[in-house]
């Protein structure tokens, strides 16, 4: 099944992260970092099928070595909170050969990213299968800061000076002169990923084409495709690998639900877009004489049965066939064709509600559960990060944290992802966790009411089912007087 994934993130300082180490990691080499002092190595990493750098014309040669382009990005960004690289996560498909998917890779990075100025360290990868299935995807690092033409950096922003009605530039109250900073480039512009997102999508859906495969990948969300499916969320390697193992996780535990429910959403919507068709059909002929009774058409087919039935126990079945779908018309108050038209908009109206409830939910407990993984990430390395406030010289500070750094890395970008994400003031696990709960047995409770939508729509079916069947009787005798009619010379 065709797959379609693209994230694009971005490597901070103020996070703790280091362009050497994402790239050490993503290509699975070993770098030193001079910025940090540090070496990172990740050789040992499997999956890594192909890395490259990409460099535009007016790129030094040099930058094409990983570990000198990432060191000169380092070195050029001064600020200790500094945005140092755009971060790509693209999903491969399985549909195409491994040589395929690389120079596809390949295409979209030079066509999209290279041609328009930027560095680009790609890497493909195709880790261990998951769950007997394939992951090929890659990564790519892009520069964030322009090159000039002469191959210095740029800058990536620039002053736009505020002017007064005489083309003066115009002063604030402390004297400094009022301006706004406008980016040199669009690669951050959301429409730009927009376009990005767009172009790997049309991309893809070429190949699949050009080798006559009957598969397409879509860069909208559901929503925007019309599907009704609450969207997964992303499990990543650790959770797959609990998983794999026979560990339940949270991730494994929401997206089981999820798909239990969507396949439950789509059962009654194919249920529910039958009976619309078939009411629309039955309305066209019943126009055509005086429309009778439900309840008629009923009565008619419980006869029409018993006249044809060998046996008591038949007999039985017809008559409580006929009471069930009876007392179902009542109940309702169904009369006509157009009270059970009504019934059934009404019913699909009743399952689009529970479907925008049971997407808002899902969403609130995905939002919920990343915060309590960021949190508990914060609780359980606390220590470290006290043990390294407690030590006074710096060089022994600096030889501690490089000995924690990814500790340290993860416990300040759980700290950021927590307050510019989802604007946590105040960490409570223990109250994020109750408010799951009660999520989770608000969706227990929508679980019971899709079962009581879904026996209404098959009590709606077997009133339909009655209807069809005497409708054919009908439609045989038609024929058969026609056919039984003497011919006029």
């Amino acid at each position: 099944m065709a797959l379609y994934h693209f994230h694009v993130d971005q490597i901070k300082r103020s996070a703790g992260q280091s362009a050497i180490a994402a790239a050490a990691y993503r290509a699975g080499e070993k770098l030193y970092s001079e910025y940090y002092g540090e070496t990172n190595d990740f050789t040992r990493k499997g999956g890594v099928l192909h890395t490259e750098i990409l460099l535009p014309p007016n790129a030094p040669a040099e930058y094409a070595d990983r570990q000198t382009l990432w060191n000169a990005v380092e070195k050029v960004e001064k600020n200790k909170k500094a945005q140092l690289v755009y971060s790509f996560d693209i999903a491969l498909q399985n549909e195409l050969t491994q040589e395929e998917n690389i120079a596809l890779a390949r295409r979209f990075v030079q066509e999209h990213f290279v041609s328009k100025g930027m560095i680009a360290d790609l890497a493909v990868h195709e880790p261990d299968k998951e769950n007997g299935i394939p992951n090929p995807h890659f990564h790519v690092l892009t520069t964030m800061r322009p090159l000039n033409t002469d191959g210095t950096w740029g800058n990536k922003q620039r002053r736009e000076y505020a002017l007064d009605e005489n083309g003066e530039r115009i002063r604030d109250k402390k004297g400094e002169y009022v301006f706004n900073a406008v980016h040199t480039t669009d690669w951050h512009e959301p429409e730009t990923l927009e376009h990005w997102r767009e172009a790997w999508c049309r991309m893809v859906n070429a190949e699949f084409e050009r080798k006559g495969l009957d598969v397409r990948i879509d860069h909208r969300s559901y929503e925007a495709q019309g599907i009704e499916q609450i969207p997964t969320v992303h499990e990543g390697p650790l959770v797959q690998q609990l998983e794999k193992r026979g560990i339940r996780t949270q991730k494994g535990d929401l997206n089981r639900w999820i798909k239990a429910t969507n396949r439950l959403i789509a059962t009654i919507k194919k249920k529910l877009k039958f009976l619309v068709e078939w009411i629309a059909a039955v309305k066209e002929e019943l126009a055509k004489a005086k429309e009778p009774d439900l309840a008629d058409l009923l009565i008619r087919y419980h006869d029409m049965h018993n006249a044809g039935a060998w046996s008591n126990k038949a007999k039985i079945g017809n008559l409580k066939k006929f009471v069930d779908a009876f007392h179902f018309l009542k109940e309702n108050q169904i009369f006509t064709v157009e009270e059970l038209e009504r019934q059934t908009h009404e019913l699909s109206a009743a399952v689009d509600a529970l479907v925008a409830q049971s997407n808002a939910n899902a969403s609130h407990i995905k939002q919920l559960d990343n915060m309590i993984t960021f949190a508990e990430h914060i609780r359980h390395i606390q220590p470290i990060i006290d043990q390294m406030n407690a030590i006074h010289w710096k060089g022994s500070r600096e030889k501690f944290r490089a000995a924690h750094q990814q500790d340290i890395d993860l416990y300040y970008t759980s700290q950021r992802i927590l307050k510019e994400k989802h604007g946590v003031k105040k960490i409570d696990i223990s109250a994020w966790k109750k408010e799951q709960a009660i999520l989770r047995q608000e969706e227990a409770i929508r679980a019971g009411q899709y079962d009581s939508l879904r026996e209404k729509l098959n009590q709606l079916l077997n009133v339909k089912h009655c209807i069809e069947e005497v409708k054919h009787e009908d439609r045989k005798k038609l024929q058969s007087r026609k056919k039984n009619q003497p011919q006029i010379e």
